[in-house]
């Protein structure tokens, strides 16, 4: 079991997503969606930028995954498609990829990763798409922007002095007992699921 821990730079609930009692992460982060197992944890930290740097924003245990057309057509996720039109939580939908049926390419929603004009962004495909994997969760919390303040012991853990909080990219070689410590807190404060409304909110009608 592993954690890998990054900066959510941007927190609007699209990635991850944390609605309809499941967490997706299917956007972004193409590095830890391509490695990330079963089991294994995802925690994403608060930027700094926004002072929030020693805060959780969300944890989640990794359920299952699927690939970008396998996450278009189930079932379960229908909703997390995006309806800009909608309230927020189906705005920031990201459920967005999926190919044409001539030249395959990748098709993708007009949704917070679009271009101001509604369509395609390239550089977000390129990005997004590089993984053609999403991971998923329903054993998580999400507190947004009232995550709590991380313990110190995770910040200067052992005698390495070990960080939790990653800078660049992401983080995951981490001792086990940390790992473990960790997520004993996370269940320990008895929070499940969406607990609160993403940051970046505050900055969208």
């Amino acid at each position: 079991m592993r954690i890998y821990s990054y900066v959510v730079a941007r927190d609007f609930g699209f990635a991850p997503n944390p609605f309809y009692a499941i967490c997706t992460l299917a956007t972004c982060k193409p590095r830890i969606r391509s490695v990330a197992q079963i089991d294994d944890w995802v925690l994403g930290t608060g930027s700094k930028s926004a002072g929030r740097e020693k805060r959780a924003v969300y944890a989640m245990r990794v359920t299952g995954t699927l690939t970008f057309e396998e996450y278009w057509a189930d079932p379960r996720f229908q909703s997390k498609k995006p309806n800009l039109r909608g309230s927020k939580k189906q705005a920031f939908g990201d459920n967005i990829y999926h190919r044409s049926p001539g030249n395959r390419r990748w098709c993708q929603l007009n949704s917070h990763h679009s271009l101001d004009d509604g369509s395609p962004n390239p550089a977000n495909i390129k990005t997004d798409t590089g993984t053609d994997r999403m991971l998923y969760s329903d054993d998580f919390v999400y507190w947004g922007g009232s995550g709590p303040e991380l313990p110190v012991r995770f910040l200067k853990y052992g005698p390495g002095k070990v960080s939790i909080l990653a800078r660049r990219n992401h983080r995951c070689n981490f001792p086990v007992q940390l790992v473990e410590e960790f997520v004993s807190w996370i269940r320990s404060r008895g929070e499940t699921g969406y607990c609160g409304e993403p940051l970046d909110w505050s900055q969208t009608p």
